[in-house]
């Protein structure tokens, strides 16, 4: 928006009111959200000395095609609305909330006799749902403790009254178990179970104090009474919730009902780590990164951590514990610094945990440019090794395989960034060699693979390397001085006894650390062109033996055994074949002389 059509058309009309203004693009999309005290001086100091903004920020304004604006009665209003309207809208310019996800409830079925589990899903069935839980084991310790305290039911029988009345149920093995005390037989009656179920609603609340008083005033009852099986049983229920309490107080149980925040800046993120006490005890922990995306001041980025846990985590906090006070208020909640004792000690507690989200976000985030890198690393080491001129980012490499000179093949393989670039593989069968002369078959693999490159204009690779000795080299290289790229390209062997690197003309091996990530690399891709190669020999050896026993049919050619292999899969099944069939596939002469064939021969190529 141009300052001349701001001055003439949106500021006359900005009340100094607090309120909350948009940016809106061309296409009508919602750019930013904002809150103000006075909304016009805040809109205005966009457009007052532009020159001093951020480019983000000169961006926003350049793209907006129009500012709309709500006042509200307070500050606190505004902030309310402005954090609703970045929730539903998430526009382009506002704080981002880079961890958005589900959390786990405990949720406590609205049934006769409740059931207790957990779920990621609410459904609006008059449930009671308990949490949310920002951790999956957190939950799952309540439940286990839960489930060794209180006997409950975990079926989903329907337990009405006339169902019961009328036995329709048997108990299960949870009942012998002693995990249920059989509702669905009469056994438990519901005064009982719903005692149970608001001690455990209690617990799950945080609030373990008031069930550890009732549950000591009921044992001494019982005991006064002489009742001491029940007074046992209650005794070993108080050791239970005893022990669970012990795993989470962490301070003063003085301190309840209280939310703690400690914060982390570094550049545009802001690591939040958010505690919930009650009764003294840390029930609810979490961790959230906001990336600020205009001008946000650290105040901003805490407001708006503290508004998203209170909505996700349904906060009724009456008081929060902060590193600072932030710009804005929020009503009924308190909003305070310690500087000393056991609430300092809090608050301590939360820095300290932003600061490890921060340092594990932040190693992550190297950890995996490093990854990314890892590969420039290694071919630079590559680089360093061979004292090339240029960085290795091509490499390909060739290896032979024969079986006593039968079915000689050749493989090359390609890496591209030192990765397998496997589209680029190829396979070649040996035509100029007879015999087992691994050396000849390396000469003519690469003179048949580069001619064919520089044919095509297709970039060569930096540096070719060769799965043998000095023998192997020799021949590669004398392909490289035929085509003039023995300057051009860098070649190199690596022996397998003793991962020896040789170049050519030089009878004196380099060795390389064998700890090496550059070593590592090369023995990656000589591996890969071993196993490549192997691979179609195998196949080839494979074809040529099924190939073999149609070989000794008169009239039929390699073609021809082909395409019956290829129909039928097997000799059995080509020799199982009627007239009919095979004439369908090879003509009706040739049919008649595979038909004569298997009914007279008694080759061993049969079966």
């Amino acid at each position: 928006m141009e300052q001349e059509t701001f001055r003439e058309q949106i500021e006359p009309i900005l009340p100094p009111q607090p309120g909350v203004y948009r940016f809106i693009s061309a296409d009508d999309s919602l750019l930013y959200v904002g809150k103000a005290k006075n909304l016009k001086s805040r809109i205005t100091s966009y457009f007052v000395k532009s020159n001093q903004h951020s480019g983000r920020i000169r961006l926003l304004v350049k793209q907006a095609a129009n500012i709309q604006f709500t006042v509200v009665d307070s500050e606190h209003d505004a902030l309310l609305l402005e954090n609703s309207l970045i929730k539903e809208h998430q526009p382009k310019y506002n704080v981002m909330l880079k961890d958005d996800k589900s959390y786990p409830f405990i949720v406590i079925k609205k049934e006769r006799f409740p059931r207790i589990f957990l779920t990621r899903n609410r459904i609006e069935d008059g449930s009671e749902y308990l949490g949310p839980f920002t951790s999956v084991s957190r939950v799952r310790m309540v439940l286990d403790f839960v489930r060794q305290a209180y006997p409950l039911r975990t079926c989903a029988l329907n337990l009405s009254e006339a169902n019961i009345r009328a036995g329709k149920f048997k108990v299960c093995l949870e009942y012998h178990l002693g995990n249920c005390l059989g509702p669905c037989e009469g056994l438990q009656d519901e005064a009982d179970y719903r005692a149970n179920m608001e001690q455990i609603r209690q617990i799950v609340k945080g609030k373990t104090g008031v069930v550890l008083n009732s549950l000591r005033e009921e044992m001494l009852s019982h005991a006064g009474r002489f009742e001491y099986e029940q007074a046992e049983e209650l005794r070993k229920k108080i050791a239970h919730l005893e022990k669970y309490q012990a795993n989470s107080a962490v301070v003063s149980p003085q301190i309840d009902n209280v939310d703690v925040y400690g914060i982390s800046m570094v550049e545009q993120r802001a690591f939040v780590a958010y505690f919930r006490v009650v009764q003294g005890a840390i029930i609810h922990t979490h961790a959230m990164q906001l990336k600020a995306q205009l001008d946000e001041t650290p105040s901003d980025m805490l407001t708006f951590a503290i508004l998203t846990m209170r909505e996700r985590m349904d906060g009724t906090a009456s008081e929060a514990l902060l590193p600072f006070l932030p710009e804005y208020s929020i009503n009924d909640l308190e909003l305070s610094v310690p500087q000393r004792g056991d609430k300092k000690k809090l608050l301590d507690l939360a820095h300290r945990n932003a600061l490890e989200y921060r340092n594990r976000i932040l190693t992550r985030v190297d950890r995996h440019k490093m990854k990314g890198n890892r590969a420039v690393r290694v071919l630079s080491q590559l680089q360093l090794d061979f004292r090339m001129n240029n960085l290795p980012e091509h490499i390909e490499c060739f290896d032979n395989s024969n079986t006593q000179g039968s079915f000689p093949v050749a493989s090359c393989v390609v890496f591209r960034h030192g990765r397998p670039a496997t589209k680029d593989y190829r396979h070649y069968n040996i035509k100029t060699v007879e015999g087992p002369n691994d050396f000849a078959s390396m000469e003519e693999v690469v003179y048949r693979r580069y001619k064919r490159m520089l044919d095509e204009s297709t970039p060569l690779p930096q540096l070719v390397l060769i799965d043998g000795g000095k023998g192997q080299l020799s021949a590669a290289f004398s392909s490289l001085k035929r085509l003039e790229l023995n300057d051009k390209i860098q070649l190199v062997s690596i022996a397998k006894r003793l991962e020896e690197i040789y170049f050519p003309n030089d009878s004196v091996p380099l060795h390389i650390n064998k700890r090496s990530e550059s070593l590592r690399l090369l023995q990656k891709i000589r591996d890969e062109a071993h196993r490549f190669a192997i691979t179609f020999h195998r196949l080839k050896r494979s074809k040529a033996g099924i190939r073999t026993g149609l070989s000794d049919v008169p009239g039929i050619g390699p073609k021809t055994a082909d395409a019956l292999l290829k129909h039928f899969r097997s000799i059995k099944k080509i020799r199982e074949a009627t007239a009919d069939e095979l004439a369908g596939i090879v003509g009706k002469a040739r049919a008649e002389k595979i038909r004569a064939f298997f009914e007279t021969s008694q080759s061993p190529h049969q079966d």
